[in-house]
């Protein structure tokens, strides 16, 4: 597959270097002299200096062969333009675009982004992108990392083994014996920032991050076999009234479920913009880093802080201030992975990288034959798949300990008649159902093959 990917900051230095990888042929656009001899030094790929609008560099870049355009630049603006003159002038099949300006994802405008104006196919706002992910982990709380899979009949989970899980020091294969009428499967681990794909005699040890897939009518009850019996807050504090801590506002409003909810902004207008737009929210004005703010928004009493203002350290701090102060869980952004190994031993419960997020929400839309999703999970160490099987395939009528598959991937769930099951030995693949697969980012060739197709578009 050919993609021209427009910006190589470090959303498009993160897809270059996976797309890369997979044999792609890619070229990376970008304005700035050193990201581009950096994108060339360090990845297979062409990376080409220049406006990424541009007709000429397009042209240069091979729009006129190309399957896809990303544009991911740090303009709204260019980004359109990129996506307009791929389409008007070159024919590009497909066009992915970021976009950050709310004003331009209005409903009353949604008529931009049609085939007959400006025909993107895929926009992406980062702030809902963002957002949307932090809401699904207040809703599965004491997790780590939470992706909905199969329409939402499956989620896979990561929690943190603490000293009082219960399956601590025990061989996977027992675990999950021990709970035979719960549907779930462990799929990897991590340990020490280590990724480990695990084998039934792999053991789980405190401080471990393990993954899992589950039934999600079972998903409270797994939980609780980690030793999570997390409620769902009811009571939270968003530091940071930005696009990202707005967008959370609306989605918890818009659930119902009685949240009280508290957010604390230092700029005084749209601390203001906020008081008037969210009725049922508490708007502090002040700093999330000032005792006092802090003390206001009765942080003592909170069960979920959520620090989502654009300053990483800000971000981190005032996190482990609330938790000091008493609030029991904290989730954080961090845009600088650079600070990942640093979460678990400071105690922050979860973070969240807008770069993973973002990269994440995009590949999902770059699919392989009949693979039907695709997620990263946590920096991208393994990549989990829902792969639809057709009659054609090699691996259709085969049990699953005939499938041989590849070092670390792991066959987690079979998505057959709207159910989900936990394969076990002696059970057979059939045609039409729905396998989901986690595979490190090495073996994700393999799966290909593994599959009979080639990488296209949807």
């Amino acid at each position: 597959m050919r993609v021209i990917i427009c910006g190589a900051g470090q959303v498009g230095y993160s897809i270059a270097s996976y797309l890369s990888r997979e044999d792609n042929d890619v070229t990376v656009i970008d304005t700035n002299a050193r990201l581009i001899s950096q994108i060339n030094d360090e990845l297979d790929v062409n990376g080409i200096l220049g406006h990424a609008s541009n007709p000429e560099v397009l042209s240069n870049a091979g729009a006129s062969e190309a399957d896809m355009v990303i544009a991911v630049t740090h303009s709204d603006e260019v980004n359109m333009v990129a996506c307009q003159v791929s389409h008007s002038l070159f024919g590009v099949p497909k066009k992915i675009a970021r976009i950050r300006e709310q004003d331009y994802l209005n409903p009353a405008w949604s008529n931009l982004f049609s085939r007959a104006h400006m025909p993107i196919d895929v926009i992406i706002s980062p702030e809902q992108v963002i957002a949307e992910d932090i809401f699904q982990r207040l809703s599965v709380p004491g997790t780590t990392f939470v992706i909905s899979l199969a329409k939402g009949k499956v989620h896979m989970v990561g929690v943190v083994c603490r000293e009082d899980c219960p399956v601590v020091n025990t061989p996977i294969s027992q675990i999950e014996t021990l709970f035979p009428d719960l549907n779930f499967k462990i799929m990897a681990i991590l340990r020490n920032n280590r990724p480990i794909i695990p084998g039934p005699h792999d053991q789980l040890y405190i401080g471990d991050e393990v993954y899992f897939i589950a039934d999600t009518r079972h998903l409270s009850r797994v939980l609780s076999v980690f030793g999570h019996e997390e409620k769902e807050a009811r009571r939270i504090v968003i530091a940071g009234g930005g696009s990202v801590g707005y967008g959370l506002a609306k989605l918890l409003i818009k659930q119902g479920r009685g949240t009280q909810i508290k957010m604390v902004e230092h700029n005084e207008d749209r601390a203001e913009f906020l008081s008037e737009q969210l009725e049922d929210v508490i708007v502090l004005r002040g700093n999330g880093l000032d005792k006092d703010i802090l003390e206001e928004a009765s942080i003592e009493s909170v069960e979920t802080l959520v620090a989502v203002t654009n300053d990483d350290e800000s971000n981190i701090l005032g996190s482990l201030l609330a938790k000091q102060y008493g609030c029991e869980r904290v989730i954080t952004l961090v845009n600088n992975n650079s600070y990942s190994p640093l979460i678990g031993p400071l105690g922050i419960d979860a973070m969240v990288s807008p770069r993973s997020t973002i990269v994440a929400t995009i590949m999902q839309h770059v699919r392989r034959g009949r693979i039907r999703g695709l997620h990263n999970l946590r920096d991208g160490f393994a990549e989990v798949f829902e792969a639809e099987v057709s009659d054609t395939m090699s691996l259709v009528n085969k049990n699953v300990e005939d499938l041989m598959l590849p070092p670390d991937v792991i066959l987690g769930g079979v998505i057959r008649d709207n159910e989900i099951m936990i394969p076990k030995e002696g059970d057979m693949v059939r045609a039409g159902d729905v396998l989901i697969i986690l595979a490190t980012q090495k073996q994700a060739k393999a799966l290909e093959k593994i599959f009979s197709v080639q990488v296209d578009l949807f």
